[in-house]
């Protein structure tokens, strides 16, 4: 009898969305960038491994939401172009999902050149420079770790004295009260800012 073997499959670096789109990750064109693709998948990404109190994981989308939030606190004078960035700053990971930094350092840089193509053609596919301007990605970081403090302290059971161990508690943090949504609940939240800052959502 003859072994039963199986088809050859070619590899691939692409992967199918909902919207239908087959974006390829590793050489990602903006023409097969959707938002309802970005929403989706972010609010089902999790932050800190899952490793997070309430009934629900806390989302990239939500946090996504909580950073352009404290943005716009922080920078009120910012173009809303820029708000835009920082809803957008983590838009790679619905399909490369969020990987703690002490994982991504030890991935090296493979993991940020491929993390790098999928911004810039998030970035181009909705109006906004393939790099940022330094000054902006400098607040958008900022607004960032407020964003991994609160979340750290509030959510993923890290006190005061123990988040200060790892992270660098920004000046100025706003007391915000986190509470983890579903995944449908962020997904429409995350849909909801992009809308009210402008985002395209068809391609030029």
């Amino acid at each position: 009898m003859k072994p039963v073997t199986s088809p050859t499959l070619e590899p691939r670096a692409w992967q199918r969305m909902l919207s239908g789109r087959h974006l390829d990750i590793l050489n990602p064109s903006p023409m097969d960038i959707e938002i309802e693709d970005i929403a989706h998948g972010l609010a089902r990404v999790s932050r800190w491994n899952g490793q997070t109190k309430g009934k629900h994981l806390f989302s990239v989308a939500q946090h996504s939401v909580l950073v352009e939030r404290l943005l716009r606190h922080n920078a009120p004078k910012l173009e809303q172009k820029w708000q835009l960035a920082a809803l957008l700053h983590d838009a790679p990971e619905y399909v490369i999902g969020d990987m703690i930094t002490p994982f991504k350092y030890a991935l090296g840089g493979i993991y940020r050149d491929i993390e790098d193509r999928l911004e810039k053609a998030v970035h181009i596919r909705f109006g906004l420079p393939p790099v940022l301007p330094e000054y902006v990605e400098r607040s958008i970081k900022r607004a960032d770790r407020m964003a991994a403090w609160l979340e750290a302290t509030q959510l993923a059971g890290f006190s005061a004295q123990d988040a200060a161990k790892i992270l660098v508690k920004p000046r100025g943090i706003i007391d915000v009260k986190l509470r983890a949504q579903s995944a449908t609940d962020a997904s429409a939240a995350f849909l909801h800012r992009f809308s009210m800052l402008g985002g395209q959502t068809k391609p030029r």
